[in-house]
């Protein structure tokens, strides 16, 4: 699948300015490939149902962005076509008084799906490698002086491998975690933002904050590509997914649910002898009615 092209398991190294952000090297068809994510939309519906009966087996997709990489549309417009009985939706924004009095994983722990269920997390615990270490706010949290004195680069170290072995731990208890960090550029950012603040529909999405945030573009980008490099697993992969054209990234986005959906049990499950003797009771009853 053309997702593989962005795919980062360990095996080889992630040099985020060296991938696209727009799918130009692809050689596209945008009706191809927009017939292509109907379709993919459609098996994703039918493979949920599966992974729902089965009940073996849950899985969380992580979406991670810049601002305006476009994570709320590939919601609505990938993971809508779920079946929202089996799909859970976390948006985890600033951490609360409560959530920063227990330790970074807590509130995602709870977020976590029923194995049958699929959970998408828009941002997630790589916030807390990522935006805490950008501005330092791990000084500002009330941890103990031991957890801090082996200095910032140690103390983020640490958190890569806390990162692993909690994805290993639910690898290891039938979840399965697929990351995905959509690729946007800066100047598709910049338009995106003037389209904010142009189109009154869309001003409740903009803000100061995201145009400071935008001064640290180029550290984001070194640090997610730092963080993927890090992290990524076979288990538990990433893919940088070019970002620019949000037809293109969504059927991406929609090959990588199939895929996982695919590789998950969906097997429905197969009744008893006497189960299946009840059924052909209930048959004969229901015709004899007739």
């Amino acid at each position: 699948m053309k997702a593989d092209r962005y795919r980062f398991d360990g095996t080889r190294p992630c040099d985020l300015r060296a991938l696209p952000c727009d799918g130009k090297q692809d050689d596209l068809d945008k009706k191809e490939i927009l017939a292509r994510t109907a379709r993919n939309l459609q098996e994703m519906a039918d493979l949920q149902d599966g992974l729902y009966a089965d009940g073996r087996e849950g899985i969380i997709f992580v979406l991670q962005a810049l601002d305006a990489a476009g994570k709320d549309s590939t919601v609505k417009h990938v993971m809508g076509g779920l079946n929202p009985q089996g799909v859970q939706v976390t948006s985890f924004k600033q951490p609360c008084s409560e959530d920063l009095s227990h330790d970074y994983l807590w509130r995602i722990h709870k977020a976590l799906p029923p194995r049958g269920s699929i959970a998408i997390f828009n941002r997630s615990y790589y916030e807390d490698v990522l935006v805490v270490q950008l501005h330092d706010l791990q000084n500002t949290y009330k941890l103990p002086p031991r957890t801090l004195e082996d200095g910032k680069k140690e103390f983020f170290k640490k958190r890569y491998r806390q990162i692993r072995h909690y994805e290993e731990y639910l690898y290891d208890n039938g979840y399965r975690i697929v990351k995905i960090f959509l690729h946007v550029s800066k100047e598709e950012q910049r338009k995106r933002f003037l389209d904010r603040i142009d189109n009154p529909a869309k001003n409740w999405k903009f803000s100061l904050s995201d145009v400071k945030e935008r001064a640290h573009f180029e550290e984001y980008l070194s640090l997610y590509e730092e963080v993927i490099n890090a992290t990524a697993t076979k288990e538990s992969p990433w893919y940088a997914l070019p970002a620019d054209q949000k037809w293109y990234t969504r059927y991406l986005v929609s090959e990588i649910v199939v895929d996982t959906l695919r590789r998950s049990c969906h097997d429905y499950p197969k009744l008893r002898a006497d189960a299946r003797a009840e059924l052909k009771d209930c048959r004969t009853r229901l015709e004899a009615e007739e």
